[in-house]
Parts: C-alpha cells; structure tokens; sequence
C-alpha cells in the first residue's frame, strides 16, 4: 500500500504586493518578465510564482506585449 505524504503547503507572498517593492510591471523589464517563463517559454501559473490575481493578469498582459514585440520569445528552443 503507498501512504500518501502529509505537507502543510504554505502561501507564496506576491512580491508585488509588499510595500517595499518598487519596481513597477513594465513590458521593458525582460528581467522581471523573464523569471515569469517556464524553461519552454510559458506563463507560470499563480500557483507557481505566487503572485495575486490582480498583479498576475497584469503580468501576462506584460509578457504578451513583449512577445508582440520580439523583446521575449514565443517558445524556447
């Protein structure tokens, strides 16, 4: 029989929420934008990179109109 693992998750903090933060979520920050994208190019999930709903949507729209604009890649390769 396989027990199943008992682990408390614990809730990731959005990172743009905190009050010391003061980069702003801007299409010119590849940086930013880049630690966002999986190993193949796509958006991580909330679950993921622990951002909020409101800070996350702002970020894919980020991430899509750097795409649009070839400052980040489609897919990796």
């Amino acid at each position: 029989m396989l027990t199943k693992k008992t682990t408390i998750p614990f809730k990731k903090k959005c990172i743009f929420c905190k009050k010391n933060y003061q980069t702003e979520i801007d299409y010119k920050n590849i940086e930013l934008l880049s630690k966002y994208l999986s190993v193949k190019g796509k958006i991580n999930s909330r679950r993921v990179s622990g951002n909020c709903a409101k800070h996350q949507r702002k970020l894919a729209h980020q991430i899509k109109l750097a795409r649009y604009l070839s400052l980040l890649p489609y897919i990796q390769k």
